[in-house]
């Protein structure tokens, strides 16, 4: 019970920096919404994109995925979102290095990665942390009659060896 708790919330931590992460500083001085979803896949622009079009969007469906999860007390859910969060931000960081010619830390003054991108790693970190930690849903279990023994048969072997009188009459005493 406890694990699932501490679980639940290092990934709603996660979920929420998620979240959260579009609206810092990605790189440069550019905040995350204004990177386009498709320039992930093409190559990265300075063209803005509309808030819902942006990078927020498969960082927002991967804690929508983690909430989900977290009430469904599904491990596999909320490390499928930590994995998406992660993707995602690792993507966006193969293509800014592309563009960039490799990608630097912010220092001041000058041109780098920003808080954003740390933010957007460490709620993926934490939600695959959470999926970690969680012990999921308790396995149901087949309905078993329990156990019951009962008087001994007549035909069954004794301790002393004996057995009993079966369809055909008294057998042989049990060797065995």
């Amino acid at each position: 019970m406890m694990r699932n708790v501490i679980g639940s919330a290092l990934a709603l931590v996660g979920a929420a920096a998620a979240v959260w992460s579009p609206f810092r500083a990605w790189y440069d001085g550019r905040l995350g919404r204004d990177y386009r979803v498709a320039d992930l896949f093409t190559g990265i622009t300075g063209t803005r994109s509309d808030l819902w079009m942006s990078i927020l969007l498969p960082l927002a469906v991967g804690a929508l995925v983690a909430l989900v999860g977290i009430v469904a007390r599904s491990r596999a859910l909320v490390g499928l979102a930590g994995l998406v969060v992660l993707g995602f931000t690792v993507l966006w960081m193969v293509r800014q290095a592309q563009v960039a010619d490799g990608l630097a830390f912010d220092d001041p003054g000058s041109a780098g990665v920003g808080w954003g991108v740390v933010i957007a790693l460490a709620g993926g970190a934490l939600l695959l942390l959470g999926a970690a930690v969680m012990r999921g849903r308790p396995r149901r279990r087949k309905h078993r009659e329990p156990y019951v023994e009962g008087p001994p048969r007549d035909d069954a072997p004794r301790d002393d060896g004996y057995v009993g009188p079966g369809p055909e009459g008294p057998g042989p005493p049990h060797r065995g």
